[in-house]
């Protein structure tokens, strides 16, 4: 199917399945532990072995030599794979640094050797004998040391975000020098870790040249083409199976080294071999968020018209890795008719950096709303009243180009009235609770919404059960379910009465989950899929109307009607189809945006920070399930606190590692961290996102959350700390007198 004009009125619309709070249909199988995830597989293949991966204790240089000798005469060892026993791999889709092979060390924990054993413990201790001489080399570390002399560098995230080296409307230069009121500031965010709770896990199989993986990924196709690149494989001679995952958070939008070693350790022990990595491996081995240096100017009218807008980043990464896109935000959010973004990197010999939940936004607008709220104050302008006074309904950059529909205006509104905004007090340090400085902060949130094909395959059994098979994923975010409220109300029939198989490679190719584009894009390829299961059902029971309805289990056309499952009693029927997209996100931008209000509590003789209320307001067209929606954004909302005041990869600069590759030293939020959550969503449509008329939701969450915490603190406390995280070492001597 291709969408290439804006949805007209369609069965969606009916909103009897599709809108409602519908309950997670997989949540049962999470709570009780019979959710397999990929570590778990133990019924796909027989007499699986352990694999124990050993990652490099170097940053840079080379292995010369390692000696096995010991470790292949360890208890239980059936084989061993050094990086010495072959050249290195291929990349797969969108790898930077090498998964294994060859003597090249690029970054710490690099993988360099696989042991398999009977079991796990007897392949760890095996590791743990193997001697490795290395060649250490000089490597660089330091983001800030780099800053100075990194070149200008253009990016994409891959999920939407990207800009050029350098990027200018208008004259930035000279507006800003005219401004009568001016902002320039530096602020900066840390290297972060996804952090979530499943780590890479993979169980691998051959049979002949044919090879699967059981595995936890986000993207199926995408792994399922990077596994017959890296392996030299036929992509139909594949098979990645991945229908629960716990947690990504876009680190496994790419296959890592637990599913490559996993096939070569198979492969060497001619059996099946699992893999896991070790939390000190999902952190060095795998990817993270990169640090970014940030320059903010704005300059203003005196009666609050922004006439000049400035944001440039310099991040790291890896030799032939790409840039965090944190500027591209700001190409977007506020009117303003001169304009300029820029972006540098600096190579570094750290860990990969890669996508994390909403890459470039979530950093960028950590930096931009603090920012916008300093000039606000500079102004003396109220924080919601400025962002309203520059909200633009067109492209800034291209005023013939229109958002196809924005109403961020309604976010902050709705937001200020309901949070109570009018009782903030702007003048920092000035509200106590007993021992506690009170603050009010808020921000704006803003993400793009993208268009991916995406494909399904939908069966109508002669037991009148719809099944739906698409190798979309569900990472905790409720795929299965909407998914499942799509066909029901496209086929008339009640949610229990729909099965959704996910995560197979066998399965037609979806938009995958990334970039909050899963739940609009791989649901309008089940509408499409089901839009031809209506056709042939129509037909095999004879209706030639155009005005058929499916509903309460029957076809009906006029004054006559048959129950749907008469459709399949002479066998059943099957439908595939695909979503395709047209030039709409072309000739029309499409965004998400939202509006977060938060409360905290700052200790006024210890500095230690205490969030009291959070709210979100958010405009991303229909929500298909306002209740896994809810879930998403408050996810999302909690990492934006971790990201706020606790999360911080530390870097060695001495030997070039993060050292708190663990989560008993990686700081996230825990419960008692976050107090209750509000939610509100706008009821709205986006005719021109898709047949669904939604658009994503699930990181527009935590883009601009940390910036309102920041935002809160200053104006508990009236310290403004530009450096993230913003723990109690960076207040605690600026903090007012205790009375």
């Amino acid at each position: 199917m291709k969408f290439d004009t804006p949805a007209t009125t369609n069965p969606i619309d009916e909103r009897k399945v599709v809108g409602q709070p519908t309950d997670r249909i997989d949540g049962r199988f999470k709570v009780s532990g019979t959710a397999p995830y990929a570590y778990e597989r133990h019924d796909v293949a027989p007499n699986q072995a352990y694999g124990y991966v050993l990652g490099a204790g170097i940053a840079k240089g080379r292995v010369r030599a390692m000696d096995l000798t010991r470790a292949k005469a360890a208890p239980g060892v059936i084989a061993i794979v050094s990086t010495l026993d072959m050249d290195r791999l291929e990349l797969g889709r969108m790898n930077t640094a090498s998964l294994f092979g060859g003597p090249e060390i690029q970054h710490y924990h690099q993988a360099i050797a696989l042991v398999v054993a009977e079991s796990f413990e007897q392949a760890r201790a095996a590791a743990a004998l193997i001697e490795v001489d290395y060649q250490k080399q000089e490597g660089r570390f330091d983001l800030g040391a780099a800053a100075g002399n990194a070149p200008p560098a253009g990016g994409d995230s891959g999920e939407g975000s990207g800009a050029k080296p350098v990027n200018g409307v208008g004259d930035f230069d000279g507006a800003f020098a005219a401004a009568p009121v001016k902002l320039d500031a530096i602020y900066t965010t840390p290297d972060e870790s996804h952090a979530m709770m499943e780590p890479h896990a993979s169980i691998a199989a051959w049979d002949g040249d044919r090879l699967t993986i059981w595995t936890s990924n986000q993207m199926i196709n995408w792994g399922k083409g990077s596994i017959a690149k890296i392996f030299g494989l036929r992509p139909e001679n594949v098979r990645l199976d991945s229908p629960y995952i716990g947690g990504g958070f876009g680190g496994k939008l790419f296959i890592r080294a637990d599913a490559v070693l996993a096939a070569l350790g198979a492969r060497a022990a001619k059996r099946p071999v699992k893999v896991a990595l070790a939390r000190p491996l999902v952190i060095n081995n795998t990817t993270h968020r990169p640090a970014t240096i940030q320059r903010i100017r704005i300059g203003a009218t005196a009666d609050g018209k922004i006439t000049a807008i400035a944001h440039e980043s310099t991040s790291g990464n890896l030799p032939g890795g790409r840039p965090e896109t944190a500027v591209d935000q700001t190409k977007l959010l506020y009117a303003g008719a001169n304009r300029m973004t820029a972006m540098k990197l600096a190579e570094l010999d750290l860990p990969e950096g890669n996508a994390m939940r909403a890459p470039g936004e979530a950093p960028g607008m950590m930096a931009l709303e603090i920012a916008m709220d300093e000039a606000a104050e500079k102004l003396g302008l109220d924080p919601v009243v400025f962002r309203i006074r520059n909200d633009t309904q067109v492209d800034p950059q291209n005023a013939e180009r229109p958002f196809s529909h924005r109403n961020l205006i309604g976010c902050l509104q709705l937001g200020a009235e309901r949070f109570g905004w009018s009782r903030r007090v702007a003048r920092p340090a000035q509200v106590r609770d007993g021992r506690w400085l009170v603050g009010m902060g808020m921000a704006a949130g803003f993400r793009n919404n993208l268009l991916q094909k995406s494909a399904a395959r939908v069966r109508l059994g002669p037991d009148g059960i719809v099944t739906v098979e698409t190798d979309m994923t569900d990472i905790g975010t409720g795929s299965y379910t909407i998914i499942a409220q799509t066909a029901a109300e496209m086929m008339g029939v009640p949610v229990e009465r729909v099965v959704v198989k996910l995560g197979d490679s066998d399965f037609p190719a979806s938009a995958g989950s990334g970039g909050q584009w899963g739940g609009n894009n791989s649901t309008a390829g089940v509408y499409a899929a089901c839009i031809k299961l209506r056709e042939a059902a129509a037909a095999r029971l004879g209706f030639n109307s155009s005005e058929i309805v499916f509903a309460d289990g029957e076809v009906r056309a006029g004054n006559r009607s048959a129950p749907l499952i008469q459709a399949a009693a002479a066998g059943g029927l099957v439908a595939e189809d695909a979503i395709e997209y047209g030039d709409l996100a072309k000739t029309h931008q499409q965004s998400t945006f939202a509006a977060h209000f938060v409360e905290v509590a700052v200790d006024a003789a210890t500095a230690e920070v205490r969030v009291r209320r959070m709210l979100a307001v958010c405009a991303a067209g229909r929500i298909l399930n306002p209740k896994t929606a809810r879930s998403q954004v408050i996810g999302a909302m909690t990492m934006g606190v971790g990201a706020a005041l606790m999360e911080e990869l530390a870097v060695d600069r001495r030997y070039g590692f993060f050292v708190n590759h663990d989560l008993a030293s990686y700081e996230v939020p825990v419960h008692a961290d976050i107090p209750h959550q509000d939610v509100i969503f706008l009821d709205e449509t986006d005719p021109m996102s898709s047949p669904m008329k939604a658009k994503g939701v699930a990181e527009l969450g935590i883009c601009g959350v940390g910036a309102a915490v920041a935002n809160a603190v200053y104006n508990a406390t009236g310290i403004r700390v530009r450096n993230y995280p913003v723990t109690l070492d960076k207040l605690i001597g600026g903090l007012p007198e205790v009375a």
